[in-house]
């Protein structure tokens, strides 16, 4: 932690303020190693604070190591009252605060408590600091990945005629879980036949049918980190449209790939799987950015977009995850978990990407 926070510190320097108040739970997290919620660090390079309340004291004394745990409880001292009397031990003259995460009501409540105290609206310095990760870090998601492609793996002994997009999504769950997962990543996505043309479908009750592109989005939690992966399988059978369709998208995700080292601008790895589609003419492109970060939180910086101004760096671990999406069609998307590393780049998703049909 003390590295991660001489780093915040530099940062903090530069914004010009002594303190800051972190209320996302994964900004927490980074900073002070506490897992649980609804809890807030407030740091300086005097003060190591975490203030939470009574579900969670213990547990933050266990896991805050050099830290004070101040218990806020209503009506007194409230959260607001709690985080001036920190600063006012402190002398934390201008404090910084998450201007993307906390809501208007806060603000104005902190304000109240917090007289002679500058509050200094910030946006994005943990999350800057998150993005390079450390080789522990990219240990967990090598794990969360692996634990992914199990997953998948066994999964695909499930799909068949009959079964719905919920019932896979629910053995997907299952089966993340069997394997070592401490939760699923996310929200996971199962879609099939005409449902994949939309690109965050949800899960319904629709029978697979033979015949069917299934597209399934999916990752695991592990030790806090996550890992994203998609792929897209056929039932029973493929015409030959569909494995036009599939291979388009399967060279445009291996170009991107290969476009992803240390000192690559962000919006040319788009384009280098982008740049595959428009060649082949193919309506329904990907109309997202190719990727994004993914670490304590499955979507965080770098982005990956036409737009992006980020460079990748080692240790970002990035999304490549282009598709296509066709209205009354369907659609494909493979999506691989990519880490930068000093000579290139580590594919931490290994599922084959080869078409399947199941």
């Amino acid at each position: 932690m003390k590295e991660r926070l001489e780093k915040l510190f530099d940062l903090m320097e530069k914004e010009n303020i002594d303190g800051i108040f972190l209320a996302k739970d994964a900004n927490v997290r980074y900073v002070s190693g506490f897992t649980g919620s609804e809890s807030y660090a407030l740091v300086s390079k005097d003060a190591r604070v975490l203030i939470t309340d009574s579900r969670y004291t213990e547990q933050a004394e266990q896991e805050c190591k050099g830290f004070d745990v101040i218990k806020w409880k209503a009506p007194h001292p409230t959260l607001p009252e709690a985080a001036g009397e920190v600063c006012e031990k402190y002398g934390i003259k201008k404090l910084g605060f998450e201007k993307d995460v906390l809501t208007v009501d806060f603000y104005d409540k902190l304000r109240e408590n917090l007289k002679g105290i500058e509050l200094i609206g910030t946006v994005g310095l943990v999350e800057k600091i998150r993005q390079v990760k450390d080789e522990n870090e990219i240990s967990y998601m090598r794990e969360a990945a692996r634990i992914t492609d199990e997953a998948f793996s066994e999964a695909l002994n499930y799909i068949k005629p009959g079964v719905t997009e919920k019932d896979v999504k629910r053995e997907l769950i299952y089966l993340v879980q069997k394997k070592g997962a401490d939760d699923v990543g996310f929200s996971f996505i199962v879609a099939s036949g005409e449902n994949g043309s939309k690109p965050h479908a949800i899960p319904s009750d629709k029978p697979i049918e033979a015949g069917d592109f299934v597209t399934m989005d999916i990752g695991s939690l592990y030790s806090g980190y996550r890992s994203d992966m998609t792929r897209t399988v056929a039932v029973k059978m493929a015409d030959e449209r569909q494995r036009y369709i599939y291979d388009v998208v399967k060279r445009s995700q291996e170009e991107g790939a290969k476009a992803v080292r240390a000192g690559a601008k962000c919006k040319l790895v788009d384009k280098a799987a982008r740049d595959v589609i428009t060649a082949e003419g193919v309506e329904g492109m990907f109309e997202y950015g190719i990727g994004h970060g993914v670490g304590l939180e499955i979507h965080e910086a770098p982005a990956m977009s036409p737009n992006s101004t980020h460079i990748l760096e080692v240790g970002n671990v990035v999304t490549v995850e282009p598709g296509i999406y066709i209205p009354g069609w369907g659609g494909v998307r493979i999506e691989d978990m990519v880490a930068v590393t000093k000579d290139g780049c580590e594919i931490l998703t290994r599922s084959p990407k080869e078409l399947i049909i199941v």
